[in-house]
């Protein structure tokens, strides 16, 4: 499925919750991301209407297979950035592909990854970013690293040549993890990949440059942390949503500030139980729906 009416970030029991919904509604419904937390072999007794014990794996198996039933399309795929389009909606980045939809659930859940730094914290806001929407404008023509080893850094680092030539990648130590088209788009740019790990950050008011743990002192004015896979909170920041430390604000209807998207279960903060983030599904996909028949189908 390549442009849904509904995309669904996040294969939870949120997001299958919200993808049953909408689909049942007759909506195109498509479900990305990566095997859930919750999928593992660890039991679950306190589930409604399960007196007996059932793991992870199963009950997530048990909500693909309803989903599925009733059409909805289920991908294992990364999305590594949402962008508004022009025309209406949103454009959709992938490790794979691009894609557009009318309306985006968010389920991801509240991982949020950050590199073991120790005066990082220190330097946020201030050389520091998360986000190449909101601050890239600011490091024009600046030495800018972007932290990270896969796809997600890789994105980063090629929107950041938009702002700047000098953009290096720092793998903090780890192998690289992009795809072929990545590597490929990264080399052809000739963006620099250092797999080295940053021991400090150097610098007064602002940030002037990071230690490796070779001892040696790289210039960078700039630096952008994009460890691992792009979060909610991402996404959020790109977007202009508004966020409540890691977890995205929404309303009684699962609403962010942004029209056309919502959030349901982990990432918005609440009452971490998978009853919750099924209910949270249900009532993201009610206003989805409403969304999508007001906005694209009228």
């Amino acid at each position: 499925m390549t442009n849904p009416e509904i995309l669904i970030i996040g294969q939870g029991p949120a997001g299958l919750s919200a993808a049953i919904y909408t689909a049942r509604a007759g909506l195109a419904t498509l479900v990305l991301g990566t095997e859930p937390k919750v999928a593992g072999d660890y039991s679950i007794d306190n589930y409604f209407g399960f007196p007996e014990t059932i793991t992870g794996k199963d009950l997530i198996g048990r909500g693909v297979s309803q989903a599925k039933k009733f059409g909805v399309a289920i991908e294992q795929e990364r999305v590594l950035g949402i962008h508004a389009a022009d025309t209406g909606g949103f454009i959709v980045t992938t490790d794979r592909r691009e894609l557009t939809a009318c309306s985006i659930i968010l389920a991801t859940g509240v991982e949020r990854k950050k590199p073991a730094i120790g005066n990082l914290a220190a330097f946020e806001g201030r050389g520091v970013s998360y986000c190449v929407s909101c601050d890239g404008y600011f490091f024009k023509n600046r030495k800018i690293l972007v932290a990270g080893e896969g796809n997600y850094a890789a994105k980063q680092a090629l929107e950041l040549l938009a702002y700047s030539p000098t953009v290096t990648i720092c793998t903090l130590g780890k192998q690289t993890a992009m795809n072929d088209e990545f590597a490929a788009s990264i080399s052809k740019a000739g963006i620099p990949v250092i797999q080295k790990n940053i021991t400090a950050l150097r610098g007064d008011t602002r940030l002037t440059g990071v230690e490796l743990d070779t001892g040696e002192v790289l210039e960078a004015e700039g630096l952008f942390v994009a460890v691992g896979d792009a979060s909610s909170v991402d996404f959020a920041r790109n977007l202009g949503m508004f966020t409540n430390g890691d977890f995205l604000e929404v309303d009684g209807e699962q609403k962010t500030n942004v029209p056309g998207i919502f959030a349901a279960g982990d990432c918005t903060g609440n009452f971490l139980q998978i009853s919750v983030a099924v209910g949270e599904g249900a009532r993201a996909a009610k206003s989805a729906i409403e969304h999508v028949k007001k906005i694209c189908r009228a």
